[in-house]
């Protein structure tokens, strides 16, 4: 397998301790829970989302674990502002908060809180299963433009988290690069369900919901392959990376760094597991990987 060289990585205008992050929505709902994950190995953490006002997320159930990934439906539940309080003892840490809103307003709010306090901003435009929020504006090119810009004008770093569950993501990518974002995620869940036939009824309470795993990665790296080649800032890759190999492939296509979320559920130290195999001191300069792909 491919490895390459360890060493501190600087994406999005974010310093990190290395390629890998802790995806939003695991293991993020808690100071303690972040720490945990940066010390096992994480080279930096993206929280739960935060919106302007406390949700409690849709009636389950909102959680199946499926053969070949997960299919959740949570509602973007949250404590809103008093989250502030679980990120003060991490304020030096390569700490993303996600925040989400339904217009630029509500996410200059939102930022505003946690100004000083973030290494940056992820802004959640693409949870598949929130109405009002995520993909409800995220499809949209315009508001897309319009959220980023409210938040990358305080100088903070932005990225942008994109929905896979449009016609054209490429559309999506550049207007969130207009509005100023330092770099793209790709991508958020995919919207989908299940139905028990048992039950006759769908498995999740809110019917419908996003499907992440390894049951998303090859559509994951075909956006971030996509986006390449027709944005100039940094990709973040995520979506069902749970091996070393995999987050080789995910730079080969255009990532310069990867999200890890549900993998975290089958190996809470997958972090040092990836870790082990991907850095080598005789390893290819991160460089020399990244969209090598699209080499001829």
């Amino acid at each position: 397998m491919v490895s390459i060289r360890p060493g501190p990585v600087t994406l999005g205008n974010v310093a990190l301790d290395n390629h890998l992050l802790l995806a939003a929505g695991i293991l993020g709902t808690t100071g303690s829970s972040l720490a945990r994950m940066l010390s096992s190995g994480a080279g930096g953490v993206v929280t739960k989302s935060i919106g302007p006002y406390p949700k409690d997320g849709h009636a389950g159930p909102c959680l199946v674990v499926l053969e070949d990934g997960i299919l959740n439906a949570m509602g973007l539940p949250n404590p809103s502002k008093e989250f502030v309080d679980e990120i003060i003892p991490l304020v030096k840490k390569p700490v993303i908060v996600s925040i989400f809103g339904t217009n630029p307003a509500e996410f200059t709010l939102v930022a505003g809180w946690f100004e000083g306090k973030a290494a940056g901003f992820e802004l959640n435009l693409s949870c598949p299963h929130a109405e009002g929020y995520g993909a409800a504006i995220g499809t949209d090119p315009a508001l897309v433009e319009a959220c980023t810009r409210a938040v990358s004008v305080t100088g903070i770093p932005t990225w942008v988290k994109l929905t896979p569950n449009v016609a054209d993501i490429t559309m999506i990518g550049k207007a969130a690069e207009r509005g100023g974002a330092s770099a793209i995620v790709a991508i958020n869940t995919v919207k989908a369900m299940r139905i028990s036939t048992g039950m006759r009824r769908p498995v999740l309470g809110n019917r419908y919901g996003g499907l992440s795993g390894s049951a998303v990665f090859p559509i994951a790296v075909r956006c971030i392959y996509e986006l390449y080649e027709s944005c100039k800032i940094p990709i973040i890759g995520c979506g069902g990376v749970a091996t070393a190999d995999n987050v080789i492939e995910m730079m080969m296509a255009g990532a310069s760094a990867v999200e890890i979320g549900s993998a975290v559920l089958n190996n809470v130290k997958v972090f040092e597991t990836i870790k082990a195999e991907l850095y080598k001191k005789d390893g290819l300069a991160p460089k020399e990987i990244i969209g090598c792909a699209h080499h001829e």
